[in-house]
This record gives C-alpha cells, structure tokens and sequence, in this order.
C-alpha cells in the first residue's frame, strides 16, 4: 500500500493510503489514524464505516474522534464507502443512494455490479488483513460506523463475532429489507430473491443468529430519515427478543449529521475501550 499524504494530530498521525485491492477490482484508498502508542507497541484498532455519499474522509475531518483514540490508544482504520475508478459502474442516473459512494457493504451478486461491488469482503477480509499486517496493530479489534456504515458494522458483527470484540452505531440502517434505501441497493445488488437479503439485515440476522457482539446504538430524534429509514424499534425488539448484551439510546433534538457523531464519539469510543484495551486479553 502507499501513503499518499500524513498529517499529526493529538500526538498521533492521521494518514492516507492507496492499495489496489483484488476483492474490488480496483484503486482503493482509506483513512488510518494512529495514536501515539503505536510508535512503541501494537495498539488494538476500530473499524469505522461511513454512510452514503461519504468517502474515507469524512470521518477522520468531521468527528473529532482522533483526540480520544489518542488517549485511549486506539487506531482508526476508515475504508470508503464504495469500489471507484472508470471502470467501476455506477447508477445511470447519478442517484445518491445507490453506485458510487453507496456501496451498502455488501457482496454484489448481478450485473453490473458484481465484478467490483464486493464491500462485504473488503472489509471483514482484505482491508483488515492488509491494515493488520502493514500497520502496528495487535488484532484486537471493534467495528462501528453512521447511517449506511451502521448497517454495515451491525450486519458484519453479527455474521462475526469471533471477529469483532465490541459493534457501535450511530442511526443505522436497522431494518434494510423493510425501508426504500434497503430496497432498492438489494435489489439492485443482490436481486429479487428477498432471502438473500436477509444475510445483510441486522434486525433479521440477530432473530436468526441470536448473537452479537456488546451492542451500542445511538439514534438523535429529531432525524429526518428516523421513521422511513431507519427503523430503531424494529432492532430494538430483536434485542429483546434474543437476550444479546445490546443498548439503543435515543438522544432528543439530534438530526443525522456529523454533529450527532461528533457529540457522541467520545462514548463510543470509550465503550469499545473496554473491549480493546481494558479487557484481560
């Protein structure tokens, strides 16, 4: 992988890199913050997944979240959010919800789609062994992430718990087969075969699985996308329902923006804290 710009923050440094990646057939880049402890030892790492139309940037700029991890001495691996480049389709008609930028963290099974549009893989497989075998980290590692990347760390938690120690979200998609965003990328993704929809459902998945990782989800009130979208509630019952170790907080007067995040980072990166650092091993 190559470095394609590093800058210090919070005693620590915030880089850039590029790799070609062969699960997406293309040039990917994504964000890593390092916190100073990194210099001397392995340091344990959260995977964040950000939502639709972000790229690996918005995270590491928007959500303050480096003067934490650098004192909590947790790196920050941030992937984009779709495969990219010329050859990489995207929706015909230049929509926000679905192509480029709105990979949904899935493993595309139609064409076009399917020769790049592997986010599923990406993530769980190549960008961690990449990230955890260039880069000083232990292999302890958790996984959040807002709104589209929600779903994403929700879906890929569950599917993986012996994977990731600790899942955070903030107003993720909870329900996907149920709401229009799901929709149209599975089936534009995935098909017409609504089963297959259910392997990257998280509501559907913890009724299933009945596991997860610790689970915190924060989700503001006031979000314009709360009702039609998001579907909380719908989490919510399956916590109930399976006994898993789950939290879904609902904070009045919060919208979905990265003011939302940045408020509350600083509590979800402490609550992974106790998976990653403050755990006996």
């Amino acid at each position: 992988m190559n470095k394609i710009n590093e800058t210090k923050a919070f005693g620590g440094r915030q880089i850039r890199y590029e790799h070609s990646s062969n699960t997406l057939n293309c040039t990917m880049q994504f964000s890593v913050f390092l916190p100073p402890q990194a210099e001397t030892s392995k340091v344990p790492a959260l995977y964040w997944l950000s939502g639709l139309t972000c790229t690996d940037e918005n995270f590491s700029s928007k959500a303050g979240a480096q003067r934490v991890a650098s004192e909590l001495g947790i790196a920050l691996i941030i992937p984009d959010t779709s495969p990219r480049g010329e050859d990489v389709p995207d929706d015909s008609d230049g929509a926000y919800d679905f192509g480029l930028g709105a990979g949904f963290y899935v493993n595309a099974t139609q064409q076009p789609w399917a020769k790049h549009y592997q986010m599923y893989d990406y993530i769980v497989e190549e960008l961690r062994t990449l990230a955890e075998s260039e880069l000083p980290l232990n292999g302890k590692r958790s996984i959040s992430g807002h709104s589209m990347g929600g779903h994403g760390a929700l879906v890929m938690a569950m599917r993986n718990p012996d994977l990731y120690r600790s899942v955070s979200a903030f107003s993720p998609i909870c329900h996907p087969s149920q709401c229009p965003w799901g929709e149209k990328a599975f089936s534009g993704y995935l098909g017409d075969d609504k089963q297959a929809w259910l392997d990257y459902d998280a509501t559907e998945l913890l009724l299933k699985l009945k596991q997860s990782p610790p689970l915190l989800v924060s989700q503001g009130e006031a979000d314009n996308f709360l009702a039609e979208q998001l579907r909380p509630d719908d989490l919510a019952d399956a916590i109930r329902q399976t006994g898993v170790q789950g939290t879904i907080e609902r904070v009045d007067g919060y919208d979905h923006s990265y003011y939302f995040i940045a408020s509350f980072i600083e509590e979800h990166l402490r609550f992974h804290a106790k998976y990653l650092v403050n755990s006996l091993n």
